[in-house]
């Protein structure tokens, strides 16, 4: 039966899911803990903003310069792989029937591979990058997105906690800002569950209990802190 693989090399997928949990549990904690210290709520509504602000484009610039380096490097390897097949095209056949007959294949078999597979250099070339780098030269993930995506995702996950405080202000705001603040952790969790196939109760407790845990923590600092 022919079935479907997810993208999960990519990157773009991944700096979503973390960028709207990133930013929802980071953004409802520093709001949460500025509320905590009994400020007036044009000052939480600040720090929230700011703290929005400022996550999303470190984020954002911290996913793209890490991509960024990473497809250099992979550049780099497949540079001097490329420079081998050309150089040194025996060894590189040895290389990889070595490859092979360590996966279980005869001698006579994996050399036969082997050579099969040299006799295109493109086609040697993605083989080699895969078998003894690891990774598929045409799906090494593109900096910019995963950069958009992140940032988007981290605003859109911070900005959640902090639209009760466009509306309200006091214990309202809070106990709304919590109350959002849980429930969009327990469908990010299911989101991520329904995607990983994995528990989708136990995966939501988990996001829950992130979000839940970050917000007390810096709920206390406010009310021992706060004025």
């Amino acid at each position: 039966m022919v079935h479907d693989h997810r993208d999960i090399n990519g990157g773009t997928v991944r700096a979503a899911i973390f960028g709207i949990s990133d930013g929802l549990v980071s953004n409802s904690a520093l709001i949460l803990g500025i509320a905590a210290a009994n400020l007036a709520s044009d000052t939480v509504f600040l720090a929230g903003l700011s703290g929005l602000l400022a996550g999303a484009t470190s984020m954002a610039a911290g996913e793209y310069l890490s991509m960024k380096a990473q497809n250099e490097l992979i550049e780099r390897e497949l540079k001097v792989e490329e420079e081998s097949l050309t150089n040194n095209p025996q060894s590189e056949i040895k290389e990889l029937q070595a490859i092979y007959m360590s996966r279980g294949l005869s001698n006579d078999e994996a050399k036969l591979l082997a050579e099969t597979i040299h006799r295109n250099p493109q086609i040697a070339l993605e083989v080699h990058a895969r078998e003894e780098l690891g990774i598929d030269p045409h799906n090494i993930g593109s900096p910019s997105s995963a950069a958009v995506s992140s940032f988007s995702a981290f605003t859109f996950g911070a900005l959640i906690p902090l639209l009760p405080w466009t509306l309200f202000d006091g214990d309202i705001a809070i106990f709304t800002s919590l109350f959002l603040a849980i429930a969009t952790a327990a469908i990010v969790g299911i989101v991520l569950a329904k995607f990983t196939e994995r528990s989708i109760l136990k995966t939501a407790f988990r996001q829950v209990a992130v979000a839940v845990l970050a917000c007390a923590m810096t709920i206390a600092v406010g009310t021992i802190f706060g004025t």
